[in-house]
């Protein structure tokens, strides 16, 4: 194993990364080192650089490295380390997907099975990168893993670019469904047909939706959609107005609305459209917007006199992670997972892939070290 490892330092919003070098960490009792083989850009990443979720008000040091979503091969072990989170033996060279935040389990939400709220899981980052362990994100050639970490072995059948989205936008999409309780036959909205939504169509429909309805206005999102299950299109492009996509959702549902909407786009003025879409009793799930400071009105009695409730979902549970896994190797001869991921880029071309996701040139892209 070598010495030392590069990362991408984030140093502020819009400058420019910067490729630095650090000690590779020897992994303490409980610990493990992986060497990263792919890692997604993932949309909160593009929020950070963008500066609309400013990390100094999280109490989270820079510099950083950024990148939270990817996979890698087990490079060293940590005393006490032998098997992964299902109970598989686990050596170095094995491939494997992990949780990139770690929850204590003793505070009250851990203590309740809701870890994925635990307030201490990003210990990691409220210190910089220049701080040991060093490798705390993605975009590098490492990332640690520190004791109480969830981790499980990649069967060899799932290639890396199926399974760098795992960690995060599929387990967290799984998570949201759970936690709603989707039940057989019910309809489920989607908007927003980038790597979020795309996972949460294969996922709704696996998980029993009767029928799943994706909004986007981007052609390729909207195909892509269709390849992974979604039973209608709405084309922003076709029907621009609000009233006219609330129309069509009443429409496909027999005048009721969905059971289950799901804002996985990240714009705060879908939200209000999106509960309009919401049947009487049905449930609203809010992942997409993670920048604070942002608001929208609400009227709280159309909530009331609907029943509809509102569920913010952020992070997972480790047995989401082990679905998600499970679920894509069942059916990755059904779904296209490995085009969800658009481009590869090499790590040094950091800069000039964020700018060029920013824009949309590139649908959504990944790193390889």
């Amino acid at each position: 194993m070598a010495t030392t490892g590069r990362l991408a330092a984030f140093y502020g919003p819009r400058e420019p990364l910067r490729i630095q070098e650090y000690p590779v960490p020897e992994p303490e009792p409980g610990a493990a080192l992986v060497k990263i083989s792919l890692a997604n850009v993932c949309g909160s990443d593009l929020h950070m650089w963008r500066g609309e979720l400013d990390l100094r008000k999280l109490g989270r040091a820079l510099p950083r490295n950024l990148g939270h979503e990817m996979c890698g091969q087990i490079a060293a072990l940590g005393e006490g380390v032998a098997t992964d989170s299902a109970g598989e033996p686990l050596a170095v060279g094995d491939r494997v997907v992990y949780r990139y935040t770690f929850a204590c389990g003793r505070c009250r939400v851990c203590l309740t099975g809701r870890s994925r709220a635990c307030p201490h899981q990003a210990h990691h980052l409220a210190t910089s990168c220049e701080v040991w362990p060093h490798f705390k994100g993605a975009y590098g050639d490492y990332t640690y893993l520190f004791p109480g970490h969830t981790v499980f072995k990649v069967p060899d059948e799932l290639s890396d670019g199926m399974v760098a989205g795992v960690n995060c936008a599929f387990s967290q999409v799984i998570c949201g469904l759970d936690v709603v309780r989707l039940d057989l036959g019910e309809t489920v909205v989607i908007q927003g047909a980038g790597g979020l939504g795309i996972y949460a169509t294969a996922a709704a429909r696996e998980l029993g939706a009767g029928r799943v309805i994706v909004i986007d206005g981007v052609a390729e999102r909207l195909e892509l959609a269709s390849a992974f299950g979604a039973d209608k299109l709405i084309d922003l492009r076709e029907l621009p107005s609000i009233e006219q996509r609330v129309a069509r959702v009443k429409e496909l549902t027999g005048g009721w609305g969905a059971d289950v909407v799901m804002d996985l786009a990240g714009f705060i003025d879908v939200i209000p459209e999106g509960l309009q879409m919401v049947g009487n009793g049905g449930r609203y799930v809010e992942i997409g917007n993670i920048s604070p400071g942002i608001s929208f009105s609400l009227d709280p009695a159309g909530l009331i006199h609907r029943n509809v409730s509102m569920h913010g979902i952020g992070f997972y549970e480790p047995r989401h992670l082990k679905r998600a896994l499970e679920l894509m190797a069942r059916t990755r001869e059904q779904y296209p997972y490995e085009r969800i991921v658009s481009d590869v880029f090499p790590l040094e071309q950091v800069n000039e892939v964020l700018a060029a996701q920013d824009k949309g040139g590139i649908t959504r892209a990944a790193l390889r070290p």
